[in-house]
């Protein structure tokens, strides 16, 4: 769930649609989104990875920095795509109002199990659908989760396994992770990286068959 503010090239990739839906384009990088929207069914006709700055403003509260990432990748890619609906996400880890990071090695990996441990966050997901001709439609969805008290071994073994490197809160939750999972308020694909029911609503009520 990569945050490190560097920017990457623009990236596409094409499918062919199963039908005659109107195109729906899916602004994100990230392979755990495609596959969540696959599982539900949803084949995007186009694929594209946005070239924004990630970087938080200072001060800047989780729940408006997710809605404000998502919007920008809709934006980005909504300039070449006019005719399309385009979708984007942006899914952040909070404990209390400080955003953790995505994990660019093991030592982030590792500082934010300790500080996770024990305790609960909150997973955000900001969500932005741009519909061809019509006013962007934005939403933020929250889940809550509870790690249990993680001992020295489990987080190094966490960290030897290479799974939380370049995930937002350093873990997966589709991974090994789950295991300290204690318990989980609200979406689980949200925690993954997509909340797939408000997704799916999110677009049916913006005429997308």
């Amino acid at each position: 769930m990569t945050r490190s503010g560097r920017s990457s090239p623009l990236a596409a990739s094409r499918f062919i649609a199963a039908d005659n839906r109107a195109p729906f384009v899916l602004a994100s990088a990230s392979p755990r989104r495609l596959a969540l929207l696959r599982q539900a069914g949803l084949e995007p006709s186009v694929v594209i990875a946005p070239e924004i700055d990630e970087t938080p403003r200072k001060s800047e509260l989780p729940r408006l920095y997710a809605l404000r990432i998502a919007v920008a990748k809709t934006e980005t890619v909504a300039t070449k795509e006019a005719a399309s609906f385009v979708l984007a996400a942006d899914t952040v880890v909070a404990a209390g109002r400080r955003i953790l990071p995505k994990a660019d090695g093991d030592e982030e990996v590792e500082r934010c199990l300790r500080l996770l441990s024990g305790r609960r966050h909150m997973v955000l997901t900001g969500l932005a659908l741009k519909p061809p001709g019509k006013p962007m439609r934005t939403k933020i969805v929250t889940t809550r989760v509870a790690f249990k008290v993680l001992t020295a071994n489990e987080i190094a073994a966490y960290v030897a396994s290479g799974e939380g490197v370049g995930k937002a809160g350093g873990y997966a939750v589709q991974g090994r992770a789950e295991a300290f999972v204690r318990s989980i308020n609200g979406s689980y694909s949200n925690v993954v990286g997509l909340p797939l029911y408000e997704t799916l609503s999110l677009l049916e009520g913006s005429g997308w068959k």
